[in-house]
């Protein structure tokens, strides 16, 4: 077995070739763009490398010969055939790998011709084949924030105020509830207001106060 083996492969699917080829030609553009400045003349501008263009021819042999075959491990003729028309109608890239060199990329099956017999090999199918480096298009995703909507809030209440504290108010001698009605209200028909909010220090009779007793003014 040599030292250089060339493998395919996409997903599951890995395959060597069995019968390395004669020769691998490989085309290795750069881009220049050719400018003309006034005045200055005409001048190059280099742009980015091309992609790499790989030619290559062998066979698939009907039969394992130690003489030329790199791999015991044989598909069949039409097998090998398949799984390169599959991976070149799906469109998406395989990819090549030679060993003992720097060669290991995505590529796509660019063109893909076999003859099916030959005299003298029976069963072997010969192929050539061109291959172009694929390279992946890389897109910048922004992910957009959206402004959220402002939050409602309700005005605020203002807080509650505190009911004032109830005022006392001590009998002095000659009182009446109509008299302490009348200073408090300005008015002494608002005297049973009192008499509701006092009657466990004044009693049953609302005309019977004493000097001395403290009485709530509501």
């Amino acid at each position: 077995m040599g030292a250089i083996q060339f493998w395919l492969s996409q997903g599951n699917t890995r395959f060597q070739l069995p019968v390395n080829p004669e020769s691998l030609r490989i085309n290795s553009p750069f881009g220049y763009e050719d400018v003309s400045v006034t005045g200055l003349g005409e001048y190059s501008v280099p742009h980015e490398r091309g992609l790499k263009e790989f030619s290559l021819g062998s066979f698939f042999p009907a039969e394992y010969n130690p003489v030329y075959c790199e791999t015991t491990q044989l598909l069949r003729p039409s097998d090998y055939v398949n799984h390169l028309e599959k991976w070149r109608d799906s469109r998406k890239p395989f990819r090549l790998t030679v060993t003992g060199t720097n060669i290991n990329i995505l590529v796509t099956l660019r063109a893909f011709s076999y003859d099916v017999e030959r005299a003298g090999h029976i069963g072997d199918v010969f192929f050539e084949m061109s291959l172009k480096e694929h390279r992946e298009i890389k897109v910048r995703t922004t992910k957009l924030v959206k402004n959220k909507a402002p939050v409602k809030r309700s005005p605020s209440r203002p807080a509650a105020s505190k009911p004032p504290a109830p005022k006392t108010y001590t009998v002095r001698s000659g009182d009446s509830l109509w008299k302490i009605s009348a200073k408090y209200y300005g008015s002494g028909v608002k005297w049973r207001t009192i008499y509701n909010a006092n009657k466990k220090v004044i009693g049953k009779n609302p005309h019977l106060i004493y000097q001395g007793q403290k009485l709530v003014i509501p």
